[in-house]
């Protein structure tokens, strides 16, 4: 098992304003609270506003058992908010207000002692769309270990330019079949999910890529080859965050150093679990979760 099972997420905190009132949000925050409930220390680096909306997230990462020593808070841009809409699927849509205090994080040598000390550094693209954040983050992906890059591209937030310049860098990637036809597009890489696969882990040389498939489940390539795991058929009130429960669980097994297989089917599971709850840090206890893989007959080692 590896030694260093700190995690640490990069980037927005944020308010989700969803048709039935605000949730706690933002990817790397809600990784972050899954990261925390598997058993890893976690510590989150962000920007709140000094106002209510910053001091409820801030104490909401607390009760998650989140580190919040390095969330910032700025005397003048608000807490950043949401706007999030749900087709019949309770699939999302996302208007992201800007500026936001998450907008303008700074990196000083606190932060970049967590960022050294890390097991995992968790990060996404959104982050990027100013230039401050943006800065920030490319100091830290300097000093972190293993570079977790969940691509998450929001348009018009995201350039080919600035996403290349991440997947460079990254050892870890995860995106979505929709994503994949995006960047793999940008190069003419044309075929099946698994050629489009190869071709781009050949190029950037990364650990492993993973693409979601929505209820269509998830692929893994690695040096050793291609791992699939297939859907799996929940009643979904929304898929808010379920990206983000599967790269937590994702993480958990890869940094336990179990085999891609297995982390593939634990993240699959519990991606489709958090879709059954609204939001993207629902409460889950690990003998719901349990109960949920038995009765869907998913072997997984929860060991």
């Amino acid at each position: 098992m590896s030694t260093n099972q700190s995690i640490i997420c990069f980037g927005e905190m944020l308010w989700d304003l969803l048709p039935t009132g605000k949730v706690e949000g933002g990817a790397p925050m809600n990784v972050a609270c899954h990261a925390a409930r598997l058993g890893h220390p976690t510590r989150m680096i962000s920007r709140v506003g000094d106002d209510e909306l910053g001091n409820s997230l801030v104490r909401f990462l607390g009760s998650k058992n989140v580190n919040v020593q390095a969330v910032q808070f700025d005397p003048v841009i608000p807490t950043g908010t949401v706007e999030v809409t749900l087709d019949a699927l309770g699939a999302p849509s996302y208007e992201i207000v800007y500026p936001s205090a998450w907008d303008f994080i700074q990196v000083k040598s606190e932060e970049e002692k967590y960022v050294r000390g890390a097991g995992a550094f968790v990060f996404g693209s959104l982050i990027c769309r100013e230039k401050q954040s943006c800065t920030a983050l490319f100091k830290c992906l300097e000093l972190a270990q293993l570079k977790v890059f969940d691509v998450n591209l929001r348009p018009p937030f995201y350039s080919e330019e600035g996403i290349q310049a991440l997947l460079l860098v990254s050892n870890i990637v995860k995106m979505n079949l929709e994503e994949l036809e995006v960047i793999a597009g940008w190069s003419n890489y044309e075929g099946t999910v698994e050629q489009r696969m190869k071709l781009l882990f050949e190029r950037f040389g990364w650990n492993v890529l993973v693409v979601t498939l929505g209820s269509g489940g998830a692929y893994a390539y690695t040096s050793a080859g291609f791992c699939y795991e297939k859907g799996v058929a929940v009643p979904v009130v929304d898929t808010i965050g379920s990206g983000d429960a599967f790269l937590a669980g994702f993480i958990h097994y890869y940094l336990q150093e179990k085999p891609t297989g297995q982390a593939l089917r634990y993240a699959n599971a519990l991606g489709a679990f958090n879709a059954l709850f609204s939001g993207g840090t629902p409460v889950i206890t690990e003998g719901a979760f349990e109960a949920f893989c038995a009765e869907n007959q998913l072997i997984i080692d929860f060991n």
